[in-house]
Order: structure tokens, then sequence, then C-alpha cells
């Protein structure tokens, strides 16, 4: 059965931030993910999840300073003491929110020792992160919206996972990203099965709802479903036309069906 979570970063924008994890308990989901959380405390936001009876499944490592253009530091040289406090936080957060996957985006670096220094660093990320039971996930990032992302295929990631090593570092399967870096969702989704620890979902070209464009998930989502995937599909999309409104596409898995009849 195919699990859905709100992303409360890009959905129900239309409420401030700490009404969210409730409009989405409100419409049917049982649990969230948020890219950063870091602008609330982790303790009153652990408070607004309990009062909403709402699980939190994914959040991101801090990614650096976003205005100089920091898409994660992970594989990024010379910023070994702010990854290691990234991580730190995103563990405390995780710890507190009772969140089992942290995202650690691997920034933009293509030097001669990125590999090498991306592979360490995910390796101390899982180490910290296992402490506390949680998995790292990294994503390959389509190269369109970002120029120079390190980590850009399934295949990279693939490698990546083997020579690390740990078996609490997993693949994030976003299937934006993957259709406009390489296509062929469904054979790629089998063959990596094993190794995903988390799925996104959302329309191409625009992001919006996945009920349109170049990508199925209907039937995406069922050949998930098929193949024996029981995570989470986290649902990181902006809506067109306001959150309720575009959520008829959810009805068949449990969600918004009562808003949208």
């Amino acid at each position: 059965m195919v699990r859905l979570a709100a992303n409360i970063s890009t959905m129900f924008v239309e409420v401030p931030f700490d009404q969210r994890a409730q409009a989405a308990a409100n419409a049917g989901f049982e649990a969230v993910e948020c890219q950063f959380p870091y602008d609330y405390e982790a303790p009153a936001l652990g408070r607004l999840l309990d009062d909403a009876d709402i699980g939190f499944v994914l959040l991101n490592a801090p990614l650096g300073d976003f205005r100089r253009g920091d898409r994660g530091l992970a594989a990024v040289e010379g910023r070994d003491q702010e990854f290691r406090a990234s991580i730190d936080q995103a563990r405390h957060y995780a710890e507190v929110l009772g969140c089992t996957r942290v995202h650690v985006m691997a920034g933009c670096a293509d030097d001669a020792a990125a590999g090498e220094r991306y592979v360490d660093r995910l390796g101390q990320a899982a180490d910290l992160l296992a402490t506390v039971g949680v998995d790292v996930l990294i994503e390959p990032i389509n190269e369109r919206d970002v120029p120079g992302y390190h980590l850009r295929s399934s295949r990279q990631a693939e490698r990546v996972i083997s020579d690390i090593g740990r078996p609490n570092v997993r693949l994030q399967f976003d299937t934006y990203h993957l259709q406009i870096q390489q296509g062929d969702l469904a054979a790629t989704f089998a063959r990596c099965l094993s190794i995903i620890g988390h799925v996104q979902i959302s329309a191409l070209p625009d992001r919006s709802e996945p009920d349109q464009g170049e990508v199925d998930h209907r039937w995406l989502l069922g050949e998930i479903d098929r193949l024996g995937y029981a995570g989470w599909v986290g649902c990181e999309y902006r809506p067109r036309a306001g959150t309720l409104a575009g959520l008829g596409w959810a009805a068949p898995y449990g969600i918004g069906a009562q808003l949208v009849r």
C-alpha cells in the first residue's frame, strides 16, 4: 500500500508553518516531511507534531549558505567543520522529532578529490546518525536545476553507497530529478529497490501535483507498490492552485477524499 507523506515546505503554504502539520493531518496524511525545519526549535516543532498526531519521516541536513550558492556540503572542499556541525544539528532534530531519515546533500563540487571526500564524509555522517537509529539518504539532483551538483545519477549513487559500506546509507528516489537526468524510472526503481530508503514525487516539468506531465505517476506508484516498496512516498510538489484543491489525485490513497468528493 502506497503511503504518502506531505512535504510541509512546499505544501499547505496557504497557512503559517506552525499550522501545516495539523493541516496535513486534517487532509488525511499520517506523516510529513520538511526540507529545512531549523527556523523552529526542535522541541516546539515536536509539540506541533504531537498535537496533530502525525509522524515526521524526513528532513534535510543544513546545506550551508544558500544565498552564496551552497547546495550541501558533503563533497565540497574545505567545509569539514561546517559539515560536521550540520550533521550534529540534523542528528539533534531527528532524535527529538523521532525522524529516522536525513537527506545529506552533496553540494556542487567537481575537483579531483570530491568523490573520495564525499564518501568519507558520508561515512562519518552515517556512523554518527546510526547512534540514534537514523538513515542517511543521498539523492541525485538534475544538472538543469542545480548545475555542478556532485551526485547526478542513480548509477553514481549505487557506487557511492557500495563504497561507503554502511547499512544505513540509502538512496532517495526523486522522480522529478531522475526523470530529467536519466529517465527509465520504473526499471531504475526495480534495479535499486534494495537500497531505496525514501521516494519523492512531483509532476514534470513544473513540480506541481503528480497528476499530469511527462510521467504517469498513478501507474508508477502502482508499479512501486507491486515491487514491494514499503517506505514513504513524499509529496514534494508545489500545488498549482492551493493544496486542498489539488488533492484529487491522492484520493485513491486515502488522502483528501473527504475534501474533494
